[in-house]
């Protein structure tokens, strides 16, 4: 069984949501204020969506971002934020994730994100 989540507004890369800083002699990593944010409304958007229970077992994500303009940007920059947010929604962890395609397009009225998720069962 597939199911899609669109996500609205430009995607954010994890320069923009995580900062690093040295606590002692150690480099520890953390969400800022706006990335806290941004992660909550995507859990909003997705809870509204999600109709149905947590995939169970290897889960298979296919996220498409679609961009304002055709900036460069590194896709592989672009999905930590989404993956997380969806973790207690479509699945149980992240780690689940045994497949992840991304790719990107352009719409200059309406930025989004478009993941669909597809259960294990339904891959066989």
């Amino acid at each position: 069984m597939a199911r899609t989540i669109i996500l609205k507004g430009d995607p954010k890369s994890t320069q923009h949501i995580y900062r690093a800083t040295c606590r002692g002699r150690f480099l520890t990593t953390y969400m800022t204020t706006e990335g806290k944010v941004l992660k909550d409304n995507y859990q909003d958007e997705a809870r509204a969506q999600w109709a149905g229970a947590l995939f169970p077992g290897d889960v298979e994500v296919t996220v498409c971002f679609f961009f304002k303009t055709k900036r460069r940007r590194d896709l592989d920059n672009q999905n930590k934020l989404i993956l997380d947010a969806l973790t207690g929604i479509a699945y149980e962890d992240d780690s689940q994730i045994s497949s992840l395609h991304l790719s990107r397009a352009y719409d200059a009225t309406n930025s989004r994100m478009e993941i669909t998720c597809v259960t294990s069962t339904a891959l066989n």
